[in-house]
């Protein structure tokens, strides 16, 4: 797993507009990478609606906010116009980006298997991780409080 201090690891992803997305892109910028475990479900909803009601505040930040699960970027497409989110939904379908983040469950619920952790890390201008949350149960939702609180240190 990924520790404070760290480079974050590069990657792209495919948007669920198809457009690939690399986090280097956002060199000079603040992200804020969050790991969700499926869409359409409660606390996934209820964590993405959470980012999307409290945008602004992020932008303030000069934060982008990027959410990446192991959905297909077609379910993440109807996803985001279902909930009519505002930053992008990666999909990391082949699970590679998780893996290197440290937030990817062998075994998940229902014998699923290789399903994304629930996971915040903020990610600084030069590309340095300067927070790191995977949590263990899905239940659980990331310490947003602590996000804010490390951007409006950068």
């Amino acid at each position: 797993m990924v520790k404070v201090g760290d480079t974050a690891p590069n990657f792209t992803l495919r948007a669920t507009d198809k457009s690939e997305v690399s986090l280097e892109s956002f060199k000079g910028k603040n992200v804020v990478l969050l790991f969700f475990p499926l869409a359409f479900t409660g606390v996934c909803t209820t964590e993405l609606c959470t980012m999307r009601d409290d945008i602004g505040t992020y932008e303030g930040l000069d934060a982008q906010i990027l959410a990446v699960s192991v959905d297909s970027l077609f379910t993440l497409e109807k996803f985001k116009e279902a909930e009519g989110y505002n930053f992008p939904l990666l999909s990391d379908f082949n699970k590679t980006i998780s893996r290197a983040y440290g937030a990817l469950y062998a075994d998940f619920v229902l014998d699923m298997k290789g399903v994304s952790k629930r996971a915040a890390f903020v990610i600084d201008k030069e590309g340095v991780i300067r927070y790191a949350e995977v949590l263990e149960s899905a239940g659980d939702l990331p310490n947003f409080d602590a996000v804010k609180e490390t951007l409006g240190k950068l």
